[in-house]
């Protein structure tokens, strides 16, 4: 497999990324393990190929399994109890369905329930994301399901640099990372990441400063307000972009720092609207910042419905640029 280092320059994606972190995770630590179904090379290395060429290099360490959620995560939490750290994926975000027990009852508490003493490192890749026409069973976006879940961390980057040094430091944290990839973001190309560069966790990233206005997300919703900051831009509305990069534990001293400095905030994501991580990036806004907000917070998500498997509707079921731009002229009234 291709493992040189790039230059500066050089653009990659999402796919190459996630697969030169598990690379080097499993190169640098031995009990770094990855399984799944179909990971291994004889299987394809993946469904989309992050794991291609890692079976060939690193052997057992890279097992396929059978298609069987509840057994193979409860296995990989049976692995990190026992000092290893395996990296499982779940082939789609909904599937997560099958193994909440094995997630929710075991991995996010044994270290509670243990008083300290039983880590359990972790890592549940998954996929999501609509556009690809794949329906209501396979493009849901679930954070708020395991945000909801104390133990857990969620973490969900925007671009191939972030989704590299994002997961390398979700590999080596001591408590269980869910770990969300936006499918129809796996190839789009952005900067190549330095080699064992890790981002820490719960550390967001402000993309783009501003005066007027602080535009928040995460995974795919990241790409659509750099695109409506630059469109406002146009029209003299300077807005402040923020790259939540972990949704759980979330970096609420920048988001508030910023909305404290542009009085106003929109929050974009995929998920659906009712009870999703927007309401909760608000409700600490208005709490906090209630004497300073120039505008009530805007929430833009997608709309309350299973996704569509018709393009047509699942167009019509994600957020558009102009519900983002309506949102953010709503605050400048």
């Amino acid at each position: 497999m291709n493992i040189k280092t790039p230059s500066k320059t050089d653009a990659i994606n999402s796919v190459l990324a996630l697969n030169w972190a598990l690379h080097d995770a499993m190169e640098m630590d031995p009990s770094v393990i990855a399984f799944g179904e179909e990971v291994a090379d004889p299987e394809g290395g993946g469904i989309i190929g992050v794991t291609a060429g890692l079976s060939s290099k690193f052997g057992e360490r890279v097992r396929s399994t059978p298609i069987s959620e509840m057994g193979f995560v409860g296995a990989a939490v049976g692995a990190a109890i026992v000092g290893m750290r395996p990296v499982v994926e779940v082939m789609l975000m909904n599937f997560t369905a099958v193994c909440m027990d094995q997630i929710t009852n075991h991995a996010a508490k044994l270290r509670f329930m243990s008083g300290g003493q039983t880590h359990v490192p972790l890592v549940v890749r998954m996929m999501t994301g609509a556009g690809f026409g794949t329906g209501g069973q396979h493009s849901d976006f679930l954070e708020a399901w395991f945000c909801h879940t104390p133990g857990l961390k969620v973490v969900a980057p925007s671009n191939p640099a972030d989704a590299y040094g994002l997961l390398l430091s979700s590999i080596f944290d001591d408590d269980p990372v869910i770990f969300i990839e936006h499918m129809p973001g796996y190839w789009t190309t952005g900067a190549a990441p330095v080699r064992g560069q890790r981002i820490p966790l719960g550390k967001a990233n402000v993309i783009r400063s501003g005066k007027d206005v602080t535009l928040i997300g995460y995974s795919r919703s990241v790409g659509d307000i750099v695109s409506v900051a630059g469109n406002l831009a146009k029209d003299g509305v300077d807005a402040e972009v923020i790259d939540l990069r972990t949704v759980h534990p979330m970096d609420i001293d920048t988001v508030l720092s910023s909305v404290a400095k542009t009085g106003r905030a929109v929050v974009v994501h995929e998920a659906v609207r009712s009870f999703g991580v927007g309401a909760e990036i608000s409700a600490l806004i208005h709490e906090a910042l209630w004497n300073k907000l120039k505008a009530p917070v805007q929430r833009v998500a997608s709309k309350d419905c299973p996704v569509p498997f018709s393009k047509v509707l699942e167009t019509a079921f994600v957020y558009s640029h102009d519900e983002i731009e309506l949102a953010v002229r709503k605050t400048l009234c």
